[in-house]
């Protein structure tokens, strides 16, 4: 025990923690002086679990600052814009150490109590356990910065691992620990506690397993089919996480610890992104009078406008298609999780309208104006129940002269739900495991039930979560466009034409006006000659059904598939960052466009040369956050 406590960097420090935090029952002993029989495994997976909800320090850096800007959740440049902060991702980085630290201790005090013959019933599950979750977070850690040592974070500096390689690995790990697990084993309540997630329910990790396999087996679908449809194939054929009662959900706390909402962070606007809002107009074609209280009804546009058009003060170097466009009012037709995720402006008395920050008044804020060169009031536009998001990037004099983006109040913003550290927060959801059976289906592999079937049963699944069950009849049934060009129904699969007629109003002169508005192009996909098929929805309902949870997930798919449709990042001025978007050509779609990862933290290199030159030498490219991973689409 000494010893594997000696290759733990948390050690019996770790243990002096954990006892002391209301995690774990009282002991009676001296925590200090813990023994082989007082160690317990149970510990250190708790420990590893908890600690990768995130304290709010990490959480606002990683899960808001770069996936979820990243993963187009939220109006946020950042990332998206080639930058990088080197203390966020160090943050991130140590703590995701600290993390498998904690999962490999378990599983090295697992192994030295069974060798001493200190085993219990549940001994051997618990095992299983911990080596199901190092396999989710060594995922997490390698869909973030790219190649990463397998034997990492065990108190010496390991030879690093290409990616092919990791998960060959960690799919290898999840067949063989769910496999041992042993679900008839019946455990004591004491143990049930030190389980967040399914309080040691075997039956739930094992089809955790089964999912998380289904998940990896898929990110690698696209460079390695043969070896991801074997292991999708075999794990389809056992028990997945399908119910919601199966739902990997961890619940936060107020405060300030690893149980703290990761999207508590009062500063963080958690303004909706163009990307979701092109998604949801017109997806479904659920009207917005048939979801909101009539006192909204009078603000509802017609389905033909677009909007009041101030070509002088929002972006256009974008090809983002509704650029340019203010609506005054809210959208005729939207998918109905719109309105439960992200709140009106101007809905004071939504229990949900969030007023973070609360030291001023921004958020309530829906007056703003339009100024001219001269710093003259051009136009007053009131936000109060409109429905707007805009293109991230450099908006050149617009920044300044356009203070409606000035005022949080003004945009839809995250529903408080998920901000007040009252929600558990999901790690992986039922919805999830459709999406993918029906991604399979479509490529041609052997699932359990057909592309439809699952597609429909994540979407059910989804609307159930946001309690909108009662349009899913007709929302499935759906062949309207959203503005990406996509449809709901699964038989519907009829390309949109190039471009749509809108009514709209000059802002300035209030003169009436009917613009070519095109669908976007998405060239990552398919050369941009697809926006409506099989494929392109399912990911555009997986897109939709992972906000705001699951943002790495979504920015995945995005780099493995190029879908759905991101628009690219204004360039009224250029982007520094990311040199290859040009005046030229921001109406195309390149790979260069996008964020393809986290740089190493410097502290990597510092540290540990060898293995940090052996990561970049797998790594296939530069050190910075433009190089494609292994699994990701490279043009």
């Amino acid at each position: 025990m000494k010893n594997i406590l000696k290759k733990s960097s948390l050690g019996l420090a770790m243990v002096v923690m954990l006892a002391s935090c209301d995690n774990f029952d009282e002991i009676n002993t001296n925590p200090t002086a813990a023994n082989a029989d007082q160690v317990q495994v149970e510990y250190f997976i708790n420990n590893a679990i908890i600690g990768s909800q995130m304290n709010p320090d990490v959480a606002e850096r990683s899960f808001v600052l770069y996936w979820k800007t990243a993963g187009h959740q939220m109006l946020s440049t950042g990332i998206s814009g080639g930058s990088f902060n080197d203390d966020w991702t160090s943050a991130y980085y140590n703590s995701s150490a600290g993390w498998l630290n904690s999962i490999n201790t378990a599983i090295q005090v697992a192994d030295e109590k069974e060798a001493k013959g200190n085993v219990k019933a549940y001994s051997s599950n618990l095992k299983q356990v911990a080596r199901i979750w190092r396999v989710y977070l060594m995922s997490e850690l390698a869909d973030n910065f790219g190649p990463i040592a397998i034997e990492a974070f065990q108190a010496k500096n390991p030879e690093f691992n290409n990616l092919k390689d990791v998960y060959y690995f960690l799919l290898a790990e999840l067949k063989d620990a769910s496999t041992k697990l042993d679900v008839a084993v019946i455990n004591p309540d004491i143990l049930k506690k030190q389980d967040p997630a399914f309080q040691y329910d075997y039956v739930k990790w094992r089809k955790y397993a089964n999912s998380m396999r289904l998940r990896l087996a898929m990110r690698i679908a696209e460079v390695d089919p043969a070896k991801a449809k074997a292991e999708f194939e075999a794990a389809a054929a056992g028990d997945l996480l399908k119910d919601a009662t199966d739902t990997f959900e961890i619940q936060e706390k107020s405060g300030w610890d690893d149980l703290t909402g990761v999207m508590s962070r009062e500063w963080n606007s958690q303004i909706m992104s163009v990307t979701l809002n092109n998604l949801y107009i017109g997806l479904g074609g659920i009207k917005s009078i048939d979801q909101l209280a009539s006192s909204f009804h009078a603000s509802v546009k017609p389905v033909d406008y677009i909007g009041l058009k101030f070509a002088d003060h929002f972006a256009m170097k974008t090809n983002e298609p509704a650029a340019g466009y203010w609506l005054d009012g809210l959208p005729n037709q939207i998918d109905p999780r719109a309105y439960k995720a992200f709140i009106i402006p101007g809905d004071l008395n939504n229990p949900n309208f969030s007023k973070y920050p609360s030291w001023d008044d921004s958020s309530t804020t829906t007056s703003a104006n339009l100024l001219g060169a001269t710093g003259a009031v051009v136009k007053t536009i009131n936000a109060t129940n409109t429905w707007n998001a805009f293109a991230v990037g450099d908006w050149g004099a617009m920044a300044s002269t356009n203070q409606v983006r000035s005022f949080n109040g003004t945009m839809p913003r995250m529903s408080q739900e998920f901000r007040g550290s009252k929600s558990k927060r999901i790690f992986f959801a039922p919805w999830e495991t459709y999406f993918l059976l029906a991604e399979a289906a479509v490529k041609g592999w052997t699932v359990p039930m057909s592309g439809q079937a699952a597609y429909e049963d994540g979407i059910k699944a989804n609307f159930a979560y946001w309690g909108v069950s009662s349009h899913l009849g007709a929302y499935l049934a759906s062949s309207d466009y959203n503005r990406a060009g996509t449809s709901v129904s699964w038989s519907h699969t009829t390309e949109p034409p190039a471009s749509r007629a809108m009514n709209f109003k000059n802002g300035y002169t209030d003169v009436a006006g009917v613009a070519t508005i095109l669908y976007p192009k998405n060239d990552l996909y398919k050369n941009g000659t697809v926006k409506n098929d099989l494929l392109t929805k399912i990911i555009t309902q997986k897109f939709i059904a992972q906000t705001p949870w699951l943002p790495l997930e979504g920015w995945s798919d995005h780099r493995r598939l190029g879908l759905p449709f991101f628009e690219n990042p204004a360039i009224e001025s250029p982007l520094v960052n990311l040199p290859l978007l040009t005046n030229g050509n921001f109406m195309s779609n390149q790979v260069g466009f996008f964020p393809q990862r986290l740089k190493y933290p410097s502290g990597l290199k510092n540290s540990n040369a060898k293995g940090y030159d052996q990561a970049v030498g797998f790594l296939g490219g530069a050190d910075n956050v433009l190089t494609p991973l292994w699994w990701a689409k490279k043009q």
